[in-house]
């Protein structure tokens, strides 16, 4: 089967997988809207914020070091499950006896429990068979469909479920907790090769060290998309940031989820033909052509009726997201596009070029945020997160040239 008849193939079952969640995802933020009030959703922000940082930073890339083609699965899968168990348990402590003092930093008295909750969620995760990122580097997509929406879907109906009883942001960690369970449970009975418990130090030596770049992106590419979460916090209060994040989320999730289908088929598609350069020229044009105008349209959409969209999902009391919601969709226009680039980098095994162009993004965000933030509130959030992304379009179209060039 040639490149783009996989590409299709995989972008149709995951396009289904997208749609699907999503609609699940704008359900059950329209349902939690009305349930939660925003400060409820900021607080739930603060615990997720500290989970993903920490998860982040002990990323070891193993995914990207599968779908690379640098180790059979099957001899790494022992030894990858032993480190994951491991890192879920260290991330576990550290958020156990760091949230008090994360409460008291980002002067939130209420996150104190829901980090205490959302401490058994890494711990569980750690437990996930590593193999089902064979589904991916096999462009097995309609399992990958299958296994996704059940754990999504478990997720979304356990959080509703518990804010209709407890009117609490700890249903949102709950549907967490669960959907973790539903992961482990799934991947242990039907993905194969099964782990075992057992270490081989030097293999995981390899990994890491290829996976050293796949790391550092991930921490730029955390603090850039939390950065601007983190300074709302301190300087703002928790319901700004509730109101913030779902402004964020809503308008990444038409946008950016188009790109991320596309990105996470192509990406082993890239991997197969990297080694004939005219045909992945020409599937990086199609692909980042599709995308591009796939992205613009919804980007227009959610810039030209954002009042409409805030009170259809969320309703009248998150109309302060308005304009916040404008300036993002542009954000989502501009970060879906660079994933194109980006999984070419990948597939040539250029992760520091990824890296760069994420540091580039921070570092903008990381100098205008809490000026603006001070004098605009959550707009000035937006607008800066939306400079810092503009700023590294020219970054990504060197480092493309650089690669299409030399080879």
């Amino acid at each position: 089967m040639g490149y783009f008849r996989q590409a299709i193939k995989g972008v149709s079952w995951m396009g289904a997988l997208r749609v699907s969640t999503r609609a699940i995802a704008f359900v059950k933020i329209a349902i939690l809207a009305r349930l939660l009030t925003p400060e409820q959703f900021g607080v739930f922000g603060i615990a997720s914020i500290v989970l993903a940082f920490l998860e982040i930073l002990t990323e070891t890339g193993i995914n990207i070091f599968f779908i690379q083609g640098e180790g059979k699965i099957k001899d790494y899968i022992d030894t990858s499950w032993v480190v994951s168990i491991a890192r879920g348990f260290i991330i576990s402590i550290i958020i156990l006896f760091a949230s008090r003092y994360i409460a008291y930093f980002l002067n939130s008295p209420e996150s104190y429990g829901l980090l205490k909750l959302i401490c058994l969620v890494p711990l569980l995760r750690g437990f996930i068979n590593p193999a089902i990122v064979k589904f991916q580097k096999n462009l097995e997509f309609n399992k990958e469909f299958v296994f996704r929406f059940v754990i999504f879907s478990l997720d979304a109906v356990a959080a509703i479920i518990l804010a209709l009883i407890t009117k609490s942001a700890t249903s949102l960690v709950w549907g967490l907790i669960v959907g973790a369970l539903m992961e482990i449970i799934l991947s242990i009975i039907l993905v194969k090769p099964r782990p075992k418990f057992t270490f081989d130090f030097k293999k995981i030596k390899q990994v890491i060290s290829r996976g050293k770049w796949v790391t550092i992106y991930g921490i730029f590419n955390y603090s850039f998309e939390n950065g601007d979460d983190i300074v709302v916090g301190k300087l703002l209060n928790t319901s700004s940031l509730g109101i913030y994040q779902v402004a964020y989320k809503i308008s990444s999730l038409p946008i950016t989820e188009i790109a991320d289908v596309i990105g996470k088929v192509t990406l082993p598609v890239f991997v197969d033909i990297s080694g004939e350069i005219a045909r992945l020229r020409i599937a990086f044009k199609k692909t980042i052509l599709i995308v591009s105008v796939l992205v613009t349209g919804m980007g227009l959409l959610l810039f030209i009726f954002p009042r409409e969209v805030v009170m259809l999902i969320l309703g009248d009391q998150w109309l302060s997201a308005v304009p916040v919601l404008r300036v993002l969709s542009i954000l989502g226009v501009i970060r879906a596009i660079l994933t194109v680039p980006n999984a070419v980098f990948l597939a040539f095994k250029k992760q520091e070029y990824v890296s760069t162009i994420t540091f580039v993004s921070l570092l903008i965000l990381a100098i205008s945020i809490v000026p603006l933030v001070s004098k605009y509130g959550i707009l000035g959030a937006a607008v800066s997160a939306t400079f810092g992304a503009a700023l590294s379009l020219p970054f990504s179209a060197y480092f493309m040239y650089k690669v299409f060039k030399r080879k």
